[in-house]
């Protein structure tokens, strides 16, 4: 009886011996496998030996990482190297990672899950670095070729009329959303790497509308040429034969505002050496025949302005015979009157 037991004995722990050897062995073999169920990037690598694993983690990351970000705007073309990004990620690293996983549990649990086909829950994710310097430099050159500023329209006053430069739109590349793209590209193996540079129209300050509107109204005396100019919205839409100053009393050359209106206007006699100096100041009303200021006045500078004229002195339009006035012909100075608003902008050239 003895004997049997002692037999039964000795064949359970011959048993346990071999089980045991069994699982060191199987253990052992097994280092260097990953365990079912990792993943590193999305990439499965269960399964698979060290040296295995490497090598599909580079044809699946590694390789993608290194294509070249490509930037085009219509037909121009700006690229980016893995290179010149400098691009590395740490694949042997995160194998190491994976294999640390795979060992995770007791000699015994690692052997059952081996044998009975368990599996480990881990992803893993490979970290990638570059230069973000090198994403800069790209979208400096990007904007460089691509930026282009706003005009604001702008008006110049000559003898020669309303000179303009019309407004034009600025474009700007929308770097900062390039920017994040490009940075997330250089991370993924998935991703795409060309991207269109999307851009923007940048407004200017002063739009040739908004000219138009500040100067609906414009007047410029050329008093070489004898002629007033009317313009509308930056546009001459009437000229008119006028008299201005004669010499020694010229008509004030530069630029001026309406500063007043008047019908029929009353006229102060000025302190001037050609009027009486018992005169002087003496208010002469609207409609006097002795008042110079026929049926309209626009009110210019220092006394000086637009008015009209006794047809018997018609004969001055044409020439420098005023005193410093503007002279127009009566039915030319009733036109010109309701066209012209207090403020209006008057060059005189």
């Amino acid at each position: 009886m003895r004997s049997r037991v002692l037999i039964a004995f000795s064949a359970l722990l011959a048993v346990l011996v071999v089980a045991a050897v069994g699982t060191i062995v199987y253990d052992h073999g097994h280092r260097d496998t990953i365990a079912k169920g990792v993943t590193v990037g999305g990439v499965d690598v269960g399964g698979l030996h060290r040296a295995e694993a490497t090598a599909k983690l580079r044809r699946a990351i590694l390789e993608p990482l290194q294509r070249t970000i490509v930037v085009d705007h219509g037909r121009q073309r700006w690229r980016l190297t893995a290179r010149e990004a400098r691009v590395t990620t740490n694949l042997d690293a995160t194998v190491e990672d994976a294999l640390a996983r795979s060992r995770t549990g007791n000699i015994l649990q690692r052997t059952v899950r081996g044998i009975t086909g368990g599996s480990v829950d881990a992803h893993l994710q490979p970290q990638v670095t570059f230069s973000d310097a090198a994403v800069i430099r790209l979208l400096d050159r990007v904007r460089t070729a691509t930026n282009r500023p706003s005009i604001n329209a702008t008006v110049k006053f000559s003898a020669a009329g309303l000179q303009t430069t019309p407004s034009r739109d600025g474009l700007a590349v929308d770097a900062s959303g390039l920017h994040r793209r490009i940075k997330a590209a250089l991370a993924s193996p998935t991703a795409s790497r060309r991207f269109s540079a999307v851009t923007h129209h940048v407004a200017p300050k002063v739009t040739t509308d908004q000219l138009a509107e500040q100067y609906g109204t414009a007047l410029i005396v050329d008093r070489a040429d004898f002629k007033l100019k009317l313009y509308k919205r930056l546009k001459e839409v009437k000229s008119y034969s006028v008299a201005i100053g004669a010499v020694g009393r010229e008509t004030p050359a530069g630029l001026y505002h309406i500063q007043n209106k008047a019908v029929n206007p009353a006229w102060t006699k000025p302190n001037s050496d050609w009027v009486p100096k018992d005169q002087r100041g003496e208010v002469v009303p609207g409609g006097d025949p002795a008042n110079p200021l026929k049926a309209r006045w626009l009110g210019i500078f220092d006394g000086a302005g637009i008015h009209g004229i006794d047809p018997s002195e018609y004969g001055s339009i044409g020439h420098a015979a005023s005193h410093g006035c503007v002279r127009m012909r009566i039915p030319d100075v009733e036109d010109l009157y309701p066209q012209v608003p207090v403020g209006a902008p008057i060059y005189i050239a």
